[in-house]
C-alpha cells in the first residue's frame, strides 16, 4: 500500500464513515492537535527515564489514537473506539500515585527545569491547546464527553509527571515570582 493517496491534494481529508471534510475543519484540527501530543511523548519516550513513566507515557500514547479515532468518527453511535470512562480514571489513579511523592503546590510553578520535564510540560501546553479545540469542535458538533474529559485529566498528569521527574533528578519547583 503507498502512503500517499492523492486524496487529500484538493485541500480534504476523509473521516471514518467515508465524510469528506476540508483539512481546516473543526473535527480534523483537534484530533491533529492530539496527533501533536502523540507525537511530542515520542520525543519524552526516545530519552532514558524511569521505567513506572515509561509505562505510563507509552500507554498514554496507545489511548491518544483511541481518543484520534474517536474524534475523527463523527457517528456516536458507533461505539467502536471511543475513549472510556475507565481510561480517565486510569489518568487519575497514576496523578494519585505519582502525587504521593511530590510537595503539595503553594504556588504557580514555572515549566522548566530537567530537560525531559520541560518536555513534559511543552506536552501538556499542546493538550490544553488539543481540549480548547475539542471544546470549539463540541459546540458545533456533539462530541464523546469522555475526550473532554480525557484530555483535561491528561494535562494534569503530564504537570505531575514533570513535577516528579524535577523531583527525582534533585531539581526543586521552580517558583513563579511575580
Amino acid at each position: 500500500m503507498k502512503i500517499y493517496t492523492k486524496t487529500g491534494d484538493d485541500g480534504t481529508t476523509g473521516l471514518q464513515g467515508g465524510k469528506r471534510v476540508l483539512k481546516s475543519n473543526l473535527r480534523i484540527i483537534a484530533y491533529g492537535a492530539v496527533d501533536e501530543i502523540n507525537a511530542t511523548i515520542g520525543i519524552i519516550l526516545s530519552d532514558k527515564i524511569d521505567d513506572d513513566i515509561t509505562m505510563i507515557l507509552t500507554k498514554i500514547q496507545n489511548s491518544l489514537f483511541v481518543v484520534g479515532s474517536d474524534l475523527s468518527n463523527p457517528d456516536l453511535s458507533n461505539k467502536k473506539n471511543r475513549v472510556t470512562p475507565e481510561m480517565v480514571e486510569n489518568l487519575e489513579k497514576n496523578i494519585d500515585l505519582l502525587e504521593k511523592e511530590l510537595p503539595p503546590i503553594t504556588n504557580f510553578i514555572l515549566p522548566g527545569g530537567h530537560r525531559i520535564a520541560s518536555l513534559l510540560h511543552l506536552a501538556r501546553t499542546i493538550t490544553r491547546r488539543a481540549e480548547t479545540n475539542v471544546i470549539s469542535l463540541d459546540e458545533k458538533e456533539k462530541v464523546n464527553d469522555e475526550c473532554k474529559k480525557y484530555l483535561n485529566r491528561l494535562s494534569d498528569l503530564l504537570f505531575v509527571i514533570a513535577r516528579t521527574i524535577n523531583k527525582r533528578d534533585g531539581i526543586k519547583d521552580i517558583i513563579w515570582k511575580p
